[in-house]
């Protein structure tokens, strides 16, 4: 379903009406406007008519300024208006691929599109690099706001961080000055998030840094992560497994997944084939270098203190946790009955 009242094929056939046949040509291949959707090179054109590469955009450049000059186009401004008009309505600003989607899912009516927007002056074209996708705007300033904001927002960012949406399109808003109302909607500053490279959203909807394994899932110990930090709570591997088949329909190999677990430091062994992540605080080791830890910083303790502050660490059955308690080559009770390191 097209959000455009005009007929595309129609308006390109009227306004290259006036151009010679090769020149229709050129631009037709090259805009990729023939039934067939496809965008020619300059190369493949240059071939076709035994012409240089740089001849064939010399035609391509002389043919989009003969249309802007003509009578056709100029009665045909209604569709540049609707254009913008529409551009306006998606913040001003907006990533090509997100624009063209939104117009049709027609690829051959997304090329016309694109012919429209390289002819109308007030199309400006940002070309892709480190920062952002290729993008179209209406508005300088807004453009500008924009990019601000973006870069910004990346700096504010640490490698390990994973911001829910709401929370992320809250803190890119944080860094936006003075915009009009119309933009402050969910919707839009989705669509500028979208625009950029450097900051962008695992398969569960958490934002992060582009470049982050949180975000840029490449293989099981990434998904494995994700799962994890949405369950909570220590899981088994075969668990972990099972959650990364069922959440991203991609079948996982129990042995697979443990040896993956094993290697990253991400995820800590806290029982038999138990892992938690790291940043939940929990520490490696046997039972013994546990206590030993907990004791070294937290001083004399109870029985029943030591067994609490190690369960919050580890998962050791409770007896695992006494024996090793009452070694006594490790540990000592002292005068109020508390223990401590030998």
């Amino acid at each position: 379903m097209s959000t455009i009242s005009f007929k595309p094929k129609q308006i390109t056939k009227k306004i290259t009406s006036g151009l010679q046949d090769r020149t229709r040509d050129v631009i037709m291949n090259r805009f990729g406007l023939t039934d067939d959707a496809q965008r020619k090179t300059l190369e493949e054109i240059g071939k076709k008519y035994n012409i240089t590469r740089e001849r064939v955009r010399q035609i391509e450049d002389v043919a989009l300024n003969l249309i802007k000059k003509s009578a056709v186009f100029k009665a045909e401004q209604a569709v540049f208006d609707e254009l913008k008009k529409l551009i306006h309505s998606l913040g001003s600003i907006v990533a090509e691929h997100e624009l063209l989607l939104h117009i049709s899912k027609d690829k051959n009516i997304q090329n016309h599109i694109s012919f429209y927007l390289t002819l109308g002056d007030f199309f400006k074209k940002h070309r892709e690099d480190d920062h952002f996708k290729t993008h179209w705007s209406v508005d300088d300033e807004m453009a500008e706001k924009v990019h601000d904001s973006l870069k910004k927002l990346y700096a504010s960012l640490k490698d390990e961080d994973l911001v829910p949406e709401t929370e992320m399109i809250k803190k890119f808003f944080d860094q936006m000055k003075d915009i009009a109302e119309q933009y402050k909607n969910e919707e839009i500053a989705r669509r500028w998030l979208a625009m950029s490279k450097t900051i962008s959203k695992n398969p569960l909807g958490e934002w992060g840094k582009s470049s982050s394994p949180n975000v840029r899932t490449r293989g099981v110990k990434d998904y494995a992560f994700l799962v994890m930090r949405k369950h909570g709570s220590p899981m088994h591997f075969k668990e972990v497994a099972d959650a990364i088949s069922k959440t991203f329909g991609r079948k996982t190999h129990y042995a697979t997944c443990h040896n993956e677990l094993i290697k990253d430091s991400r995820f800590v062994l806290v029982g038999r084939g138990l892992y938690a992540l790291a940043e939940w605080g929990y520490k490696t080791g046997i039972a013994r270098e546990v206590i030993r830890d907990i004791l070294k910083k937290e001083g004399p303790l109870s029985k029943e203190d030591v067994v609490l502050r190690v369960m919050k660490e580890r998962y050791f059955k409770k007896n695992t946790i006494l024996v090793n308690l009452v070694n006594p080559k490790y540990f000592k009770k002292n005068k109020n009955g508390l223990y401590t390191l030998v």
